[in-house]
């Protein structure tokens, strides 16, 4: 499905006011149902439908038992239907509504009780040029300015990259992404294109990927998740510059 769409605008310089054609972000509902019963519905971009049906299900453990990520089925329209088998049910626990865009959600999975133990250095120049690297991919926010990307690195280079309305999203793609093709996340970085929240953060602790990287602010709430998982978070990643608040030692000057 086409992931932007032309409007008519007046755009407005100055003095002068002129009718054009422009392009805007399309946003889709997305209805996912397990064994054919409704479990929830969220907003996104209408792109890796598959991987992020499979993120999400994964990082907030929707399911609680068996389910098949190979065998959903997805019907598009102008909402997106999508099907779980699984020999599990819907989990149960308390939803909380999540500071991010497109209205997502938590069911407060609690964070692994260990540290992780992920030894792997990235050099900073490195980081800096798979950086500039990200930004220059981004396709829809040059086309519309109203999407957020994520992309998961390792130290030769970028492995996928994903576009979404929310931020939250981009990064619930890139990990379906992995899941689907088998891809580990350790020794790998996360990196996205927005405020790293909490919610954002607690998704890499969980799935063991160690550095995560935003030209964005980090929050209170997301620092204090990151040094408790033995996480590395980096913000405001921007020209030469970038600020290293946790786990330094995984960046090598």
């Amino acid at each position: 499905m086409d992931v932007s769409s032309k409007v008519t605008v007046l755009k407005i310089r100055e003095a002068s006011a002129e009718e054009i054609e422009d392009f805007v972000a399309v946003e889709k509902k997305v209805r996912i149902s397990v064994n054919g019963c409704h479990a929830l519905s969220l907003y996104c971009s209408p792109s890796m439908i598959r991987e992020f049906v499979v993120g999400v299900v994964f990082n907030e453990g929707l399911i609680s038992g068996g389910w098949c990520a190979e065998r959903l089925s997805i019907e598009y329209g102008d909402e997106i239907n999508v099907d779980i088998p699984a020999t599990g049910e819907i989990a149960e626990g308390e939803k909380t509504i999540t500071s991010g865009c497109a209205g997502g959600f938590s069911l407060n999975r609690k964070l692994p009780e260990e540290k992780l133990a992920d030894s792997t250095v990235f050099h900073l120049t490195d980081i800096r040029e798979m950086y500039r690297d990200f930004q220059k991919r981004s396709e829809g926010y040059k086309a519309t300015g109203g999407v957020h990307s994520a992309a998961l690195a390792d130290n030769r280079g970028m492995l996928v990259f994903a576009e979404d309305i929310g931020r939250h999203n981009a990064v619930d793609k890139v990990i379906g992404y992995a899941l689907l093709e088998d891809i580990s996340f350790s020794g790998k970085i996360m990196l996205a294109s927005g405020r790293l929240s909490s919610e954002i953060v607690t998704k890499c602790a969980r799935c063991g990927i160690a550095v995560i990287i935003s030209r964005a602010a980090p929050t209170s709430l997301s620092v204090k998740i990151a040094q408790h998982a033995g996480l590395t978070l980096i913000g405001f990643a921007r020209g030469d510059r970038m600020n290293i608040y946790t786990g330094r030692q995984r960046i090598r000057l």
